[in-house]
């Protein structure tokens, strides 16, 4: 039997999520968000399909998001699977409990070093934690390793730890590559605050693009992608962003990443202040790295025009 796919309705904004079975295989890749509602949705597809919680071996999750990652301690408990993820990303569900509390002061610390005002930077009483134990085993991977005949590419800048999984020719991708979003680099995982997260990202674009593979994609939401297509808009993107960043910055004056993200973006409340904030960030880091805007501070992260 092929992989076959199971559509959660009430996933994120970015569209219904994706979750695949590969029934062969005995492996299920990203299980969906928590809530009774989503573990309805995955055991009325696996049921649909003659699929039983016994036949799931191997849960693997592309990444920590918890519209992803949220039914997957519940489906493995349940089936006395082995839980897979890349190195990077399985602390935040292996250790749930602790790298929540340190995510969140993250945030927090990296929103101040954008340049955000107090009122968003105390984002520790509005991050809902999820319904996850705070420990999970997880087996952590690398870029190449193997689960049931699956492979494990590293495809970061969504996460740290982000996974796109290859079948033969037939890639999912997670959210790597997405039909409709772009998907968010900077803001999504503030650990990639420090480098030069774009940057990184567009190498996986080229990587993607270099696979011989279907080029009709899977992603994490929605059925289909056309990796071609769907890359170049999202290069595209980048480049009209990056521009876009450099242009709000005054031409005599300087400006940090949150009040490049006010011009660009507006206001912006919960966590699209950190999606936001931390976009206007990785677009100006590149800007740097290319030599079109100097930094001038660090507390809060300050640039200037070149």
């Amino acid at each position: 039997m092929s992989a076959f796919r199971i559509a959660h309705p009430h996933g994120s904004p970015e569209g219904e999520n994706s979750t695949y079975v590969f029934p062969d295989r005995g492996v299920v890749v990203d299980p969906g968000p928590p809530g009774e509602d989503a573990w309805g949705v995955l055991r009325d597809g696996l049921d649909a399909h003659g699929f039983d919680l016994g036949d799931v071996e191997h849960v693997v999750l592309t990444h920590w998001h918890s519209d992803h990652a949220g039914n997957a301690p519940r489906l493995a408990a349940a089936a006395d699977a082995e839980l897979h993820m890349h190195e990077r990303d399985a602390p935040l569900i292996r250790s749930y409990g602790e790298e929540r509390r340190r995510r969140v002061e993250r945030d927090a610390e990296t929103l101040e070093q954008w340049g955000a005002p107090e009122s968003v930077v105390d984002v520790r009483d509005s991050d809902a934690p999820s319904p996850i134990p705070d420990t999970v085993p997880v087996t952590g991977h690398t870029d190449g390793d193997r689960v049931a005949g699956l492979e494990l590419l590293h495809t970061p800048g969504h996460t740290c730890g982000h996974l796109a999984v290859r079948d033969e020719r037939t890639l999912y991708v997670g959210d790597a590559v997405l039909p409709m979003y772009t998907p968010n680099v900077g803001g999504s995982d503030t650990r990639t605050a420090t480098e030069n997260p774009l940057e990184r990202y567009l190498r996986v674009l080229d990587r993607l693009s270099d696979l011989d593979v279907d080029r009709e994609a899977r992603p994490g939401h929605g059925p289909t992608v056309s990796l071609d297509d769907r890359i170049e808009a999202i290069r595209r993107h980048h480049r009209e962003r990056v521009d876009a960043a450099v242009a709000a910055i005054p031409a005599t004056g300087t400006a940090t990443p949150w009040s490049v993200a006010r011009t660009l973006f507006g206001e912006m409340v919960g966590i699209h202040a950190k999606m936001g904030a931390g976009e206007a960030a990785a677009h100006l880091a590149h800007a740097e790295h290319s030599g079109r805007v100097v930094r001038v501070g660090d507390h809060p992260i300050t640039y200037r025009r070149s």
